[in-house]
């Protein structure tokens, strides 16, 4: 089957500049790891939902490689102890040798447990544990990983587990932002509900009494099932949970192809419409405020569904 790609008439100059650059590790060599300059302005986001499923783990690594992309120094940790598979997605499944509960037990330094990405020289990893459960998690260990990591990255971003349970919130504790992922199905949407309450209650920023940014993520959108009935639409999904909308990523074969590689979409095939909605996502984080549309549908919906706000 032929690889999906974008219309190029849809896509405005810096997003075309974005899916077409090399990646950072191709305009030089660089054989050994090269020591991170220290900055301040570290933001962490957690990636979650209610719902199993939904495409957490790979919305992570695709957000994460997107931000490499565009130079920034970002590390991505998997807080799914028990059920790795952020390391799956990243094709650097041969290359753990320590992980988040090494490091949080004192088995290992933190810089021996952190895999940089062979393929952009500014994209980290730090894996989760295979063979341990959540309660090896502890909150005063997890803040001492988050606090060094501020030190080091622009951008930390938290694979947080399905749920609601031990895992699920220590991932979200420190978070600046929160990316909530959801299919448009009833329960996936539902669940994302509960999701939200515990942000707006069990973060640091909530218990001091700051909001916490939340932002959402519709994940494998088929606008034909969606117009059948079969599917909610954007806009039921928008009432429900009355969050501003990131991004709409489609439902594509391109995403489990890239899955299937070890590769995250926004690199296996960074033309695709599915890595188009990550990197227009990336820049949504960060405050650019751009058109959205809905995949495979023409009509523009800036207006309509951008920056709406929480309730």
């Amino acid at each position: 089957m032929a690889q999906e790609t974008i219309d190029q008439d849809t896509i405005d100059q810096d997003t075309m500049d974005l899916l077409t650059m090399p990646p950072a590790t191709t305009a030089r060599e660089t054989p050994a790891q090269p020591k991170m300059a220290e900055t301040t302005s570290a933001r962490v986001v957690v990636v979650t939902s209610g719902k199993g499923g939904v495409g957490k783990t790979t919305s992570t690594a695709a957000l994460g490689a997107a931000l490499a992309r565009q130079g920034e120094k970002v590390v991505v940790i998997d807080f799914d102890v028990g059920l790795r598979n952020l390391d799956l997605v990243l094709g650097a499944e041969r290359r753990v040798v320590f992980d988040l509960i090494n490091v949080i037990h004192g088995v290992a330094k933190l810089p021996q447990a952190l895999i940089r990405d062979k393929r952009l020289e500014n994209l980290y990893l730090l894996p989760a544990s295979q063979t341990r459960d959540k309660d090896a998690l502890t909150e005063d260990g997890v803040a001492g990983v988050i606090a060094q990591l501020r030190a080091k990255f622009d951008w930390i971003i938290c694979d947080s587990p399905a749920g609601i349970e031990r895992g699920a919130t220590l991932a979200m504790r420190h978070a600046d932002i929160a990316v909530i992922v959801t299919n448009p199905e009833v329960s996936s949407v539902r669940d994302s509900d509960r999701i939200i309450g515990l942000l707006d209650s069990k973060t640091e920023k909530a218990e001091r009494g700051e909001r916490i940014d939340k932002h959402l993520l519709i994940t494998r959108y088929h606008a034909a099932r969606a117009a059948r009935g079969e599917m909610l639409s954007i806009d039921d999904v928008l009432e429900i949970l009355s969050l501003p909308l990131i991004g709409i990523v489609p439902e594509s074969e391109e995403v489990l192809r890239a899955s299937n590689v070890g590769s995250p979409v926004t690199l296996n095939n960074p033309l695709s419409a599915p890595a188009r909605a990550y990197f227009e996502a990336t820049r949504r984080l960060k405050g650019e405020q751009i058109p959205m549309l809905v995949p495979h549908e023409g009509r523009g919906i800036f207006n309509k569904l951008f920056g709406r706000k929480a309730a």
